[in-house]
C-alpha cells in the first residue's frame, strides 16, 4: 500500500514509516495513555517516568514493516491524528496494533475511518482474519471493535495486559 487514501474531507489515511517522527510521537501519546490509564486504575499514580521511557524504547514497531506488516498514519485536517498497524501472523492471518486516534480528536469519526484502512491494508498483505487483544479497561475500543464486526474470541497470546481477545474474517475487497 504506497498510495495515499482520502476516506472523507476531514480525515487521511496513508503508510508510513514506523519509525518517523510522526508515528513515534503517535506511539509516546499511545504508550503513555494506556499506561498511566492502567497504573492509575490499578495502584493511584502515573507510570513512573523511568519505565515508560524503557518501555516506549523496547517496543520500535519494527513488526509493522513490509513486507510483513504495515503501518498507517491517520491525519485530521493535515495533522498527525492516530495510527494503526497490521502485522502478519501467518500466511493468512494478521493482528491489529496500535489502534489509536489522539484524545482531542476522538469522536469526529477517525477510529472507524482508521480501522477500514487497517483492514484494506490487512487484505493487501492477504489476511483473511484479523485478530487483537485489549485490556478490559479499554471500553471504548471494545465497543468499536464490536460494532464493526469483531466478536470475542478464546485468548490466542499470553501478553500480560491482554484481557480480551477479537477476531474477524475479512471479506475480499
Amino acid at each position: 500500500m504506497t498510495t495515499r487514501t482520502s476516506t472523507s474531507t476531514s480525515w487521511t489515511v496513508a503508510p508510513e514509516p514506523f519509525d518517523s517522527p510522526a508515528a513515534a510521537a503517535l506511539w509516546r501519546a499511545y504508550y503513555t495513555e494506556v499506561s498511566d490509564r492502567w497504573y492509575l486504575l490499578h495502584e493511584g499514580h502515573a507510570t513512573d517516568p523511568a519505565e515508560l521511557e524503557r518501555e516506549i524504547a523496547a517496543e520500535t514497531g519494527a513488526e509493522l514493516a513490509p513486507p510483513t506488516g504495515v503501518l498507517l498514519l491517520a491525519q485530521y485536517n493535515g495533522e498527525p491524528a492516530g495510527t494503526a498497524g497490521v502485522r502478519l501472523l501467518d500466511a493468512t492471518a494478521g493482528e491489529l496494533k496500535r489502534m489509536f486516534v489522539r484524545a482531542d480528536l476522538r469522536g469526529k469519526g477517525g477510529a472507524a475511518v482508521l480501522l477500514h484502512a487497517a483492514e484494506e491494508a490487512a487484505r493487501g498483505l492477504g489476511v483473511e482474519r484479523m485478530v487483537l487483544d485489549t485490556r478490559g479497561d479499554l471500553v471504548e475500543a471494545r465497543v468499536l471493535y464490536a460494532r464493526h464486526g469483531y466478536a470475542e474470541i478464546e485468548p490466542y497470546n499470553d501478553h500480560d495486559y491482554a484481557e480480551h481477545w477479537f477476531a474477524k474474517r475479512l471479506c475480499s475487497a
